[in-house]
């Protein structure tokens, strides 16, 4: 279900090797370092193609993760505010992003504004553990959701540009 610019996109970001969660103490510390890297490299090939659209950091533990998103429609750039947890048994269940300022906006979300992502990313990312991280979650679950939910939320009326 993933068109080719996606596939290409998502191939050049580095696959993650250590399988440990918050819970693994010294593993997670080498994971954590594979997170960091594989979303630097991320950025830089999203800056490199001009496709700048997100910025994200963590407390010092790695374990919760905080920043802004943005998606441009009809020249207008509509920034978000984006949040999520590690789960405890990471990296085999995904973190669930949220939204919270959208919360109650969209059918696709879940309460507290958790993006819905069960469908579609969720057995992508099952079958992809533990090389897929937090780069693979943003490219392949935040994006494509702001992708199809923003412009629709638009033309619904239930999000507006800050200039209004």
């Amino acid at each position: 279900m993933v068109d080719e610019a996606t596939r290409r996109v998502v191939s050049e970001i580095p696959l993650l090797k250590t399988g440990a969660s918050p819970r693994d103490k010294e593993l997670w510390v080498q994971r954590l370092k594979e997170e960091y890297q594989a979303l630097i490299k991320y950025v830089e090939n999203n800056k490199k193609a001009d496709n700048d659209w997100f910025r994200l950091e963590s407390n010092k533990e790695g374990t919760r993760w905080f920043g802004k998103c943005w998606y441009i429609h009809d020249l207008l750039k509509y920034e978000f505010d984006v949040e999520f947890d590690i789960p405890v048994t990471y990296p085999s269940t995904a973190p669930e992003i949220a939204i919270p300022e959208l919360d109650g906006k969209t059918a696709k979300m879940y309460r507290g504004g958790k993006i819905c992502l069960t469908e579609h990313f969720k057995p992508l990312w099952a079958r992809n553990v533990p090389k897929f991280g937090l780069a693979h979650l943003i490219a392949l679950g935040l994006g494509p959701w702001l992708a199809v939910e923003i412009p629709d939320l638009i033309s619904k009326g239930l999000v507006e540009h800050k200039s209004k």
